[in-house]
């Protein structure tokens, strides 16, 4: 697809271009590096990822994607393309217990039954002491429909550090349950899911394609410590209210759409906060 913002006698992708490509991989590779993943092994990665790309996103209407083609738009070897193009590729899925502990705790924070006064998550008794009463096991056969035993459940959040009992025995819901404190596998589940959702937007603006997603930010230099630990907090604050007031409305929504067979669009609403020490201060002595 051309870029419309540069100019047609600009030999290769606009420096801005290829500086912000930069920017944003740093991090990544240091990621990468972290894991032992290798420049080799990310090479053939990307291969894949390249052909994949091209032979679904690139199409010309009415014709057939061929090996040539996707050796034109990817530079890669044509022996490769076939190799590539001809071998079966696993489904990517979802694990269980990510897919059904978000729909839980999604329910905890925009139902009405499970919410206090104040629109905070209720602790909630493993059972209730009636049929009336709201309790973790209802919570959890509402959304399993009986699959999953709520303590199964339970133990893993447990571990995880999605929630904890109180002293009086109740579940109660942490504060940062939108993302597990503990459990590698999980977070890299949602590292995966929200970057890809967030490179997604600023690729379909960048691309001009209409209409623009939301991609703003606040950010400003020459703070002291101090200043970052109240704009963290406030981060937090404001953040997790954010989460739980979209939370509630996409709750409601999707009870009431789920019947209708125009129900096939997906969400993702995600807010980060980052702080570092400036690349020119580094070098200097750190106040105490």
């Amino acid at each position: 697809m051309a870029d419309s913002t540069r100019h047609p006698a600009t030999p290769g992708p606009p420096k801005a271009f290829l500086a912000a490509i930069e920017k944003l991989l740093r991090p990544l590779v240091r990621l990468l590096l972290s894991q032992q993943i290798t420049f080799p092994l990310l090479s053939s990665m990307l291969k894949g990822i390249y052909i994949d790309v091209a032979e679904k996103e690139l199409q010309v209407p009415g014709k057939r994607q061929s090996d040539s083609r996707i050796n034109l738009l990817t530079g890669v070897h044509r022996k490769d393309v076939k190799r590539l193009r001809s071998e079966t590729k696993s489904p990517s899925t979802v694990p269980v217990n990510i897919s059904v502990g978000a729909k839980i705790i999604g329910y905890w924070l925009g139902s009405p039954r499970y919410l206090d006064n104040s629109g905070n998550p209720r602790p909630l008794p493993l059972k209730a002491a009636t049929s009336h009463d709201a309790s973790f096991d209802e919570l959890v056969e509402k959304v399993c429909r009986q699959d999953i035993r709520p303590r199964v459940i339970l133990d893993e959040w447990l571990r995880l550090g999605v929630a904890h009992i109180d002293s009086n025995g109740n579940v109660v819901l942490n504060s940062g349950a939108f993302t597990p404190d503990q459990g590698y596998d999980e977070k890299l589940f949602f590292f995966g899911k929200n970057i890809h959702d967030h490179i997604s937007a600023g690729t379909h603006n960048l691309l001009g394609q209409k209409p623009s997603h939301f991609d703003r930010s606040v950010y400003y230099d020459g703070l002291t410590r101090e200043s970052i630990s109240v704009l963290t907090n406030l981060a937090n604050s404001l953040g997790m209210k954010a989460l739980t007031d979209m939370n509630r409305e996409a709750l409601k929504r999707q009870d009431k759409d789920k019947d209708q067979s125009r129900a096939h669009y997906r969400m993702n609403f995600g807010i980060f906060n980052f702080n570092a020490e400036s690349d020119s201060a580094r070098s200097d002595p750190v106040d105490e």
